[in-house]
């Protein structure tokens, strides 16, 4: 497998001459800023360059460009397998009622022969991840899995954008790869590194992801109760303090990131599901515990010997721990690169949702404020 990463800034200017790439890529993965798929100019130069490669991708709450995250800009990975291949795949997804068969028809449209894995990136707002995931678990062929992300809009939670057919940016859409070949090895980890806190409590009413009660009183009221002066500036502020959520004694929790408030209603969206019946604790960071789950997720990705030193690695980090290490936010990205090896090509996105098993051998799941990583190695 060979890799050329460039990086197009806010002015549309590549740091590196993409004619003169000496590789003839079958895949390319891309994530940017939302203005540069709002006014894909760049994005169109991209494709016409490369005409027969599969482009996957969409917008960001930042961009991993080998050890550095930034903003504003459009970072481009450029991938030739020496014996696998690549197929792209993509549905739109009018309504959150809709993620679940959304995404048993991404999966179906995939050939499942010779099918090594997939890889999803969906838009960030109009989705229900669970859902999705959901849909997508229960078409898998046996022994594959799935891994991916929800794409972002900075801290704004107004627009996201993924790249569908042709390369085309598109709105309430869901897309994925499907990685094929015998030689093609894949890894994946994903952990947090937040602090559970105050008293767990019941959820008492929701309907999918919408919480409305939680032990009988207003979720909204209740919520913002914990919050104090960071109220003020929900949604953007509930990243950082998610939920901790678990259905079943014996189930390993997963987190709950707020996309949305309704003052109406008291309620609060979420990117997943929070069932009745469930129970939740509040958050908060740990700054050395996060960039510690970031190398946890990594060292997770190598549990055989033919998984180490990926050729390629994405990584798909959730929006609140870039707010929450602000300038620190690189020492995450390093921390992957230290344990991967320096000959690891990085790239990835901060993300309003995480897909991934938690260990090698378990199902995927949505996951909020982790750090999520996939490799890949021929």
């Amino acid at each position: 497998m060979k890799t050329i990463q460039v990086t197009c800034n806010a002015q549309g200017v590549w740091n590196k001459d993409v004619s003169a790439t000496a590789i003839q890529p079958q895949l390319i993965v891309v994530f940017g800023a939302t203005e540069f798929f709002k006014n894909p100019v760049v994005l169109d130069s991209l494709k016409n360059q490369f005409p027969d490669s599969v482009i996957i991708g969409g917008s960001t709450a930042g961009e991993i460009a080998d050890t550095t995250v930034n903003d504003g800009t459009l970072v481009a990975t450029l991938v030739e397998f020496e014996k696998s291949s690549v197929k792209f795949t993509s549905t739109e997804v009018g309504k959150a009622e809709d993620s679940f068969d959304a995404g048993v028809r991404l999966v179906s449209q995939l050939d499942s022969n010779g099918l090594r894995h997939i890889f999803v990136v969906s838009e960030g707002l109009q989705i229900n991840g669970s859902e999705l995931v959901r849909g997508i678990r229960s078409v898998l062929p046996p022994g594959i899995t799935a891994t991916g992300g929800l794409a972002g809009d900075g801290a704004d939670f107004k627009e996201t954008y993924v790249l569908g057919p042709n390369g085309k940016p598109f709105g309430k859409m869901v897309t994925a790869i499907g990685l094929y070949g015998e030689s093609l090895k894949v890894g994946y980890g994903s952990l947090g590194g937040w602090d559970s806190f105050g008293v767990e409590r019941m959820v008492t009413r929701s309907v999918n992801n919408i919480l409305f009660e939680l032990d009988g009183k207003p979720a909204l009221e209740l919520y913002k109760s914990f919050l104090g002066d960071h109220a003020a500036n929900l949604p953007s502020s509930g990243l950082l303090f998610p939920l901790n959520m678990r259905v079943g004694k014996e189930d390993t929790p997963l987190v709950r990131t707020i996309l949305a408030v309704n003052e109406a209603d008291q309620s609060l969206t979420f990117a997943g599901d929070i069932p009745e019946g469930s129970y939740v604790r509040l958050m908060k960071a740990n700054f050395d515990r996060l960039i510690d789950g970031a190398v946890g997720a990594a060292e997770s990705t190598l549990t055989t010997d033919d998984l180490k030193n990926p050729d390629l690695a994405i990584l798909i980090s959730c929006v609140g721990r870039k707010l929450v290490l602000k300038q620190m936010i690189e020492e995450e990205v390093e921390g992957v690169s230290d344990v991967l090896g320096k000959e690891t090509q990085l790239c990835g996105f901060y993300s309003y949702g995480e897909i991934s098993p938690f260990k090698s051998g378990a199902s995927c799941e949505l996951h909020n404020q982790t750090m999520t990583i996939t490799t890949l190695k021929e």
